[in-house]
């Protein structure tokens, strides 16, 4: 659950004496001197603290700081330079709020102050990031050391929707990140296609599955191929339709998502140093439940069909091998050259199956491959396109909300490393210096031609320390880049 927000509509009625606040943040505009027009909360306070550790008023910008007032209240400052990239602002306001949240508050008090327009974005950006900050993640400790955030009190700016985007935002934040944080034996492909089910039915999404046995039928190979190894059959492709109005022209978008529970590697079986965290390797379907979560809270006028490729990657009898040579749903012919590549395999049948519904763009989220992260770090996430000027719009959107991503070639002459003799196409290189690449090569060849199409490769949904907005390990990131992208190009 996210705080509940209370508002006041004019900063004059933050009276700081006769309220009684234990927990202030007050964001301030980049400024040289303090103004005299409205006193600031803790203003001597602050004044003293700067004094002592030799910083100018400025550096505020970079380093938020926080003391205890005469009756002892804990204050926070900050100040966000407007010039900076969003980005840079976020990591401001999350140290910012930080210093409050450690302290596991109920209820903090946020004083804005500036123009009307900065008194918006301020409040904006304070509030997204106390309710993705403010709420807890599960944690299975008999006794948890966070306690949720339940109040939050704005001053300075009053938002007539009720700040209805950052709070859809969050709530679609959260939802990935609760998903992406659960273990491995108690997020099975069974237990997550039930709790999808559930989220289905409480907001309003068609849900339909192809489970494993259904799948072998219908010869989609590729996903079967990995699904196999495990000892419950209980895989499945998962279909969510969230149709704002079927009777109008609305744009159709499709959301495909990597499910894997739990990556062994198959029997190319990985070291327990890499093997370690592969629950989190469902973490591409959990953004894409997401973005459909936040859109469906936003009320963004587009229909969005999700699909969810949910299974497990284990070593079995029944395991596929290397070598060996499997049909995809599409019925493309793939040689198996390592079993630890199986994101691309179950997308490659996902992937066929949304096209065939024909949307306006497709858009595939995965935590696909080491390399990626060798290329950028954590930091930043990679994406491909079929078109050029797609690219150029998802990295505008990764600037304008924050989560940063970085466009990659997949220029014809690549695919050259996937040819094979015996089959139409490698799985993969066994040499993977530039394998984030062969992988959305490898994936373009299930998307039909004419769709437009982006894959994601997720190389920033875990930083240590937390990322922009996000305190936890575990980002979410992906979730604000994509209601950023629709409305950008569906606005």
């Amino acid at each position: 659950m996210l705080a509940t927000l209370h508002q006041n509509q004019n900063i004059s009625l933050f009276d700081h004496p006769s309220i009684k606040a234990s927990y202030i943040l007050v964001v301030l505009p980049k400024q040289e001197k303090l103004s005299k027009k409205h006193p600031i909360p803790g203003e001597e306070s602050l004044h003293q603290l700067l004094l002592r550790r030799d910083m100018k008023l400025t550096d505020l910008c970079e380093t938020p700081v926080c003391a205890n007032l005469q009756n002892g209240e804990l204050c926070s400052w900050v100040m966000l330079d407007s010039a900076q990239p969003v980005f840079n602002q976020q990591t401001t306001m999350r140290k910012a709020m930080k210093l409050l949240l450690q302290e596991n508050p109920a209820e903090i008090h946020i004083v804005t102050l500036g123009t009307t327009q900065q008194k918006r974005s301020f409040a904006e950006c304070a509030l997204y990031v106390a309710w993705v900050n403010g709420a807890t993640l599960p944690v299975r400790k008999n006794k948890p050391v966070r306690k949720p955030l339940t109040k939050i009190n704005l001053y300075g700016y009053k938002d007539n929707g009720n700040f209805k985007m950052q709070r859809a935002l969050a709530e679609g934040n959260l939802l990935a990140r609760g998903l992406t944080v659960l273990p491995a034996n108690e997020l099975t492909p069974k237990t997550y296609r039930q709790q999808i089910k559930k989220l289905a039915d409480s907001e309003g999404w068609k849900y339909q599955e192809f489970d494993f046995n259904k799948l072998k039928e219908m010869e989609a190979g590729a996903f079967v191929a990995v699904a196999q190894g495990s000892d419950t059959e209980d895989a499945a492709i998962v279909h969510l339709q969230h149709h704002v109005n079927r009777n109008a022209q609305h744009k159709s978008i499709a959301l495909v998502g990597k499910g894997i529970c739990f990556d062994t590697g198959g029997h190319n079986l990985k070291p327990a140093r890499y093997m370690q965290g592969m629950h989190e390797d469902m973490n591409g379907s959990a953004v894409v439940l997401g973005i459909l979560l936040a859109a469906t809270r936003a009320e963004i006028p587009i229909n969005i069909d999700c699909w969810l490729a949910i299974a497990q990657n284990h070593i079995s009898p029944r395991a596929y091998k290397q070598s060996d040579v499997i049909t995809a749903l599409s019925g493309l012919s793939i040689e198996i050259v390592h079993t630890d590549a199986e994101g691309r395999m179950v997308l490659a049948d996902t992937l066929t199956l949304a096209s065939r519904q024909k949307p306006d763009l497709i858009i595939d989220f995965a935590t696909l491959t080491g390399s990626m992260k060798t290329a950028l770090g954590s930091r930043y996430s990679g994406v491909f396109s079929n078109l050029g000027e797609l690219s150029q719009k998802a990295v505008t959107a990764g600037s304008n909300c924050g989560e940063r991503v970085c466009m990659f070639p997949m220029d014809k002459d690549y695919e050259e490393s996937l040819e094979s003799t015996i089959a139409d196409i490698k799985q993969c290189e066994l040499d993977g210096e530039f394998d984030h690449i062969l992988a959305a090569c490898f994936l373009q060849k299930f998307v039909a031609d004419d769709t437009p199409w982006l894959h994601m490769d997720l190389s920033a949904s875990s930083h240590k320390g937390g990322l922009g907005a996000v305190d936890s390990e575990i980002t979410g990131f992906g979730v604000s880049w994509g209601i950023e992208l629709l409305r950008e190009l569906y606005s």
